[in-house]
């Protein structure tokens, strides 16, 4: 039987009790490892790091959590090369689309950590200017900002490992609040690892970092009131969290990141043979493909004036057709595989619901597989879609299939173009393609009320951009309506979810003694 690894949780190392579950190479459909979190004490668990870990945590400046997140970085750049032969044998990553997980994930934490440092030697945040409440000024009002004296529970998704952890604990960890992940089970071996690590390394108090890899049953039930759950993942899972006692009744603070229709947008100005037409272009192929698809920020529509129509399915097409599909371990290869055979099922079952309403322009079918076998593996190629009657075609509109997957539509004017994309009712993040710096800047505007990012490529950062689908903890992620309303990074913005804002009301002796 292979390897059971173990939770950590309560200060201690701990397997599960049953068998655990398999998980698998999605390439070669050999067993890996297996997880397993039955009969866990969560609650003393949760207890443990709520009151050690916490209590350990808010004595320390932001400085000095800083420092450790510092710490932490070089533990997990030390241990780079093992986190890769992870990722390919249980995601089935190419080495590019792993380092977006891997490396981006130890990037978002050294930011945090350099963030950290500009905080100083406080251990609470001061928001905004004192106002004064009367005629006096001697009595004011300070809005301070304090760390919840909470836990933090992850509920992450399959695709990010890496990243899904790290930019949820840096923030935490940074505003004081302990960290319990649970990662999905489908590639918790990555999470586990890096978890263990920076564990072994004693870089963080006992209850500081947690990992419960395997089922999440009983995990909601030992949130209390002052606890905070970020989740990452899908809308009915988001529903059934929003619904549970501890968010309805004892009012736990929830973060949710859910489905994503996100869109890119060329504008009219943007012809056929143009620099920013061929910007367009280029960053479909590369969100449809990066991951395979598995991206909650990948392109799933793509809006061009309808004059453009054929000119974009040729180019689109013809830069999909030279991706090569199959092992990731083959040098050759530019795409892995989906996560597993249930990723694969429902991406076949998404092409053929959304098929029923649109043309295939370029068929994922076409790609054979290299160096894997097309009965095992879980790999699939590229499918761009298409829909002549944008407005007919609710269900291009209305479904994340979650792959590498797009659809093609075309509009009729500016308005007409909105009009579309805010069909997709909210979403991370929207790109736009063209030159004109006026036109640029009003549609953005237009759409940043649907979207928690709008990311403009012009000509001039046509070499800058940091690409529609990557995520940078400078700018928010998240996203309003079906994204899940949520709000995760944007720099120092991340720390407000794990504080709790006061108002202190008292002479302004006082309030300068707050800091002193």
């Amino acid at each position: 039987m292979t390897e059971l690894i173990s939770n950590f949780i309560g200060g201690q190392w701990q397997s599960g009790r049953g068998a655990g579950t398999a998980l698998i190479d999605p390439v070669l459909g050999t067993e890996l490892v297996r997880v397993d979190a039955t009969g866990l004490d969560l609650a003393a668990g949760f207890a443990f790091a709520r009151e050690q870990g916490g209590a350990a945590l808010r004595a320390l400046c932001y400085r000095e959590r800083a420092a450790m997140l510092a710490a932490a970085v070089k533990v997990l750049q030390a241990n780079r090369d093992a986190y890769y032969e992870i990722a390919t044998a249980n995601s089935g990553t190419v080495k590019n689309d792993s380092a977006v997980d891997i490396d981006g994930g130890i990037f978002t934490l050294g930011t945090y950590a350099k963030l950290g440092e500009t905080l100083g030697e406080l251990n609470f945040m001061r928001d905004g200017e004192a106002a004064r409440l009367g005629k006096d000024p001697l009595f004011q009002s300070q809005h301070v900002l304090v760390p919840t004296r909470g836990v933090a529970l992850f509920i992450n998704a399959f695709n990010f490992p890496s990243w899904g952890l790290w930019e949820k604990a840096a923030p935490a960890l940074l505003s004081g609040v302990p960290v319990i992940v649970k990662p999905a089970t489908a590639t918790a071996w990555l999470t586990q690892r890096m978890v263990k690590d920076v564990v072994d390394a004693g870089i963080f108090p006992p209850g500081a970092l947690s990992v419960v890899c395997g089922s999440s049953a009983g995990l909601m039930d030992a949130l209390q009131t002052f606890d905070v759950v970020s989740f990452t993942g899908s809308a009915e899972t988001a529903a059934v969290i929003r619904s549970h006692p501890a968010v309805a009744q004892r009012f736990v603070r929830v973060n949710i990141e859910a489905d994503s229709v996100n869109s890119a947008l060329l504008l009219p100005d943007a012809v056929p043979g143009s620099e920013a037409f061929d910007l367009l272009v280029k960053e479909v192929a590369r969100e449809m493909t990066v991951k395979s698809g598995q991206k909650c920020t990948a392109i799933r529509r793509i809006f061009v004036p309808e004059a453009f129509y054929g000119a974009a399915a040729e180019a689109i097409a013809a830069r999909l057709a030279k991706t090569t599909v199959g092992n990731p371990r083959n040098e050759s290869v530019r795409m892995g595989a989906l996560v597993n055979q249930a990723q694969l099922a429902s991406v076949r079952e998404g092409l053929d619901y959304l098929k029923q309403q649109a043309e295939t322009l370029h068929d994922g079918a076409t790609h054979a597989l290299v160096d894997a076998d097309s009965t095992v593996a879980c790999c699939v190629g590229p499918t761009l879609l298409g829909v002549r009657n944008a407005d007919g075609a609710d269900r291009v509109h209305d479904t994340e299939v979650f792959g590498p997957v797009a659809t093609l539509l075309p509009y009729r004017d500016p308005a007409h173009a909105l009009a579309l994309v805010r069909r997709g009712q909210g979403s991370l993040v929207a790109s736009l393609y063209g030159s004109d710096p006026q036109t640029l800047a009003a549609t953005a505007l237009q759409l940043a009320d649907s979207h928690g990012r709008v990311h403009v490529i012009s000509p001039d950062v046509a070499q800058l951009h940091t690409g529609h689908g990557n995520v940078m903890p400078q700018s928010l992620h998240g996203g309003p309506g079906r994204a899940g309303g949520g709000e995760e990074l944007g720099g120092l913005r991340a720390l407000g979810f794990y504080h709790r804002r006061s108002a202190v009301q008292a002479s302004t002796v006082v309030l300068a003694a707050l800091s002193a």
